[in-house]
């Protein structure tokens, strides 16, 4: 039976492009995979056909001989050539593996880069970082000690010693990876040699050992902008672990958490702050003096007659929001305090003051009323 033209073979006209012949067969690659065709018993052998096509017309020689002589070409009298789908070339799973590499190789990170230095990024850093309510108020610049990994500044972060080049793995040639058949699927792994970095350094440089990276330990001044707050996260851009071989340095992330106050409990951007009043300024009423997160002072006037978890707002007293929009408030939460270590004349005036204020209490009448009025529906 007569061999299919490979051109027909691919669906593309006789002199077609490079890139012409790697989309057709990129077509064909697509209809014809093993996944969209498990009821087509002809895929496989189609499959070959296509990729015994591409692997001819994809080398500007075979092309060019195929082009003048056709499959005669490859049929052992025209100079010996290799017959495209013999030997490995034959099996389906090597066959689809090289295709997925010469298609996507240059979309997975240079894979068929062979040869060429595989410097890797360096990894992200975290620091946790923990400021005053006072700092996360008013922001504040602070200078920070990074433990990290820098670029070796011996071999300029190539790893080798005395400006000397690195070589090509000789297990992998260059791909950081290795491939092994199991059964019908190839299975890639990491070349053992060269751990995917692709070369191996003879003369590895003796201050990081060929790394081309030393740890140490770096200042950097962070800028903490006013309202952050417990989780807020800060990115420096390339500030991070120094990459390998000369690879990009990865980014640092400042994780702030805010301490607790001894004055100031915060939600969000509001302030509250629990004050203490004697009974005789909750009941009378009267000016007190509070503090303000920013060191300043505010007078507030207390109702006559206030109880205990009363509060009271102070507009714009309360932490900025970040990156502005205003400031929260601030809220007054009053606390009436019960006078203990009572002296004998105290006691004889509180009695006296009880006696006088039976009238003064609505909350204590109406609650025991209510009482009286539970034990009599018991009773009856």
């Amino acid at each position: 039976m007569a061999k299919r033209d490979y051109y027909d073979t691919l669906g593309v006209k006789k002199g077609a492009s490079a890139d012409e012949i790697k989309k057709g067969f990129r077509q064909k690659a697509k209809e014809l995979h093993p996944d969209r065709n498990s009821d087509n018993p002809n895929a496989e052998a189609q499959f070959k056909e296509a990729n015994e096509a591409y692997e001819v017309l994809k080398d500007p020689e075979k092309k060019a001989a195929y082009d003048r002589y056709g499959h005669a070409a490859f049929e052992g009298g025209m100079g010996g050539g290799h017959r495209p789908g013999a030997g490995g070339h034959g099996d389906f799973a090597s066959a689809f593996s090289d295709v997925f590499d010469d298609l996507f190789g240059d979309m997975m990170g240079g894979r068929g880069g062979r040869g060429g230095q595989r410097a890797t990024r360096g990894s992200d850093l975290r620091y946790n970082l923990r400021v005053s309510l006072e700092d996360a108020y008013a922001g504040l610049q602070k200078t920070i000690n990074v433990p990290t990994a820098l670029a070796c500044g011996t071999c300029n972060g190539t790893g080798a010693e005395g400006g000397s080049e690195p070589t090509t793995c000789p297990t992998c040639a260059g791909m950081g990876k290795v491939r092994a058949q199991q059964g019908f699927f190839t299975v890639e792994r990491t070349c053992p040699t060269c751990s995917g970095a692709g070369q191996t350094i003879k003369n590895p440089c003796h201050t990081c050992g060929g790394q081309g990276r030393v740890q140490k330990e770096r200042s950097l001044s962070v800028n903490i902008p006013a309202g952050v707050e417990t989780g807020t996260r800060i990115r420096l851009s390339g500030e991070g672990e120094a990459g390998l071989r000369g690879g990009p340095a990865g980014d640092l992330y400042i994780f702030i958490e805010v301490a607790d106050h001894a004055l100031f409990q915060r939600e969000n951007q509001h302030l509250f702050c629990h004050v203490p009043v004697s009974i005789v300024a909750a009941a009378m009423g009267g000016d007190i003096e509070v503090p303000n997160i920013d060191g300043g002072r505010s007078r507030v006037k207390v109702p006559a007659g206030s109880q205990s978890g009363k509060q009271m707002r102070l507009r714009g007293k309360g932490m900025p929001m970040l990156r502005g929009g205003g400031y929260g408030d601030m809220y007054i939460e009053l606390a009436v305090e019960t006078p203990v270590n009572l002296t004998s004349r105290q006691k004889e005036l509180l009695r006296e003051f009880e006696k006088l204020s039976e009238e003064n209490n609505p909350e204590t009448s109406g609650f025991f009323k209510k009482v009286r009025t539970f034990w009599d529906g018991i009773k009856s």
